[in-house]
């Protein structure tokens, strides 16, 4: 009787061990060494995933991992994104993991950025969104002017810093990612200490903007800050060097010429009182900051130091401001730096 039953459940058991070993026992290598990333795009077909795992691992049988798929439903939920793969996986593991959708985030960092097409230059290709299809998004000022921005200030939006994102992100998902960002540094305090300036915190982007152009010294920004806050409460025209930099786009030019200063654009400072139109960079945090916490003092004027440290000399009166300027442009010609 005994052997019957051995006869009759012995199958069941070599089948239920070689349906294990299937699932469980075939593994996964990456192609090379370590872990391997496999990108799935949006609206992917079940096909493509499979000949994506195809060419970027090392499967000991394919048929097994299409077999499990199938079984698992993996045709309808398949999900896009970011997946690492580690060595050694199962099928099992891995169609479950892609299944799910549990795909490793990418970090994305950028600083020192000008305008929209800089931003989509350092963005796109971190996310599935490509950097045409973010200047496209950011180009079309319905996409945010119930948000309360322009085109001339959206750029504010995007604070330089280390974000953490889902590959499959957008460009209208990552622009709502970023104003999320945005509103939760432009918190209650900072608005308070913007309100007690008397600007609201898209002035603030535009001087802090300014503000990160003039030096790279963080101990300088909040003294650089006190005297542009001091020349708009006099309704003194700012004259910040950097914002005709702006409007010339020339990297290379190290010496503003008298001859610059009477361009007619409205990022002009030298020609137009009160703030530009919108920031002339990405303002960092420290930037706004800076200014949000500027130095109360009595200086109206700074021209860099003549012996290009970097820092500058600060003065309350135009006399005093001219004798400074003067030792600034005779180091220049000294320097042969004309333009």
């Amino acid at each position: 009787m005994r052997i019957y039953i051995l006869a009759a459940i012995l199958p069941a058991v070599i089948l239920s061990g070689l349906f294990c070993y299937l699932v469980f026992g075939v593994t996964i290598r990456p192609a090379g060494s370590g872990s391997q990333v496999i990108y799935l795009p949006e609206e992917s077909t079940f096909e493509q995933v499979m000949d994506s795992l195809k060419t970027n691992l090392r499967i000991d049988n394919l048929k097994v991992l299409q077999w499990v798929a199938e079984k698992k439903n993996y045709r309808s939920h398949i999900k896009p994104g970011r997946y690492v793969i580690e060595k050694g996986m199962s099928c099992n593991e891995l169609i479950n993991n892609l299944r799910s959708g549990k795909q490793t985030p990418v970090l994305v960092t950028f600083s020192n950025i000008k305008t929209i097409y800089d931003l989509a230059g350092r963005v796109g290709g971190k996310i599935e969104a490509d950097s045409a299809r973010i200047v496209t998004f950011l180009s079309d000022t319905e996409n945010y002017r119930s948000d309360g921005f322009v085109r001339e200030n959206i750029i504010s939006v995007f604070l330089p810093d280390t974000y953490e994102f889902f590959w499959n992100t957008g460009p209208g998902e990552f622009y709502s990612r970023m104003l999320r960002e945005y509103k939760k540094f432009w918190n209650a305090e900072r608005i308070r200490k913007a309100d007690e300036k008397k600007l609201t915190p898209l002035e603030v982007s535009v001087l802090a903007s300014i503000v990160d152009q003039e030096t790279s010294m963080p101990d300088e920004k909040p003294v650089i800050a006190g005297v542009y806050l001091n020349r708009l409460k006099r309704g003194i025209p700012l004259q910040a060097d950097p914002t005709i930099k702006f409007v010339i786009n020339d990297p290379k030019m190290s010496r503003i010429l008298r001859r610059h200063l009477s361009i007619n654009s409205p990022y002009n400072t030298y020609k137009y009182k009160g703030l530009p139109p919108g920031p002339i960079s990405c303002p960092a945090k420290d930037g706004i900051e800076a200014v949000l916490n500027a130095d109360n003092h009595d200086y109206l004027y700074f021209v860099a130091r003549s012996d290009f440290s970097g820092y500058h000399v600060f003065s309350r009166t135009l006399s005093e401001h001219n004798r400074y300027a003067a030792m600034y442009r005779k180091e220049l010609n000294r320097r042969k730096i004309f333009r």
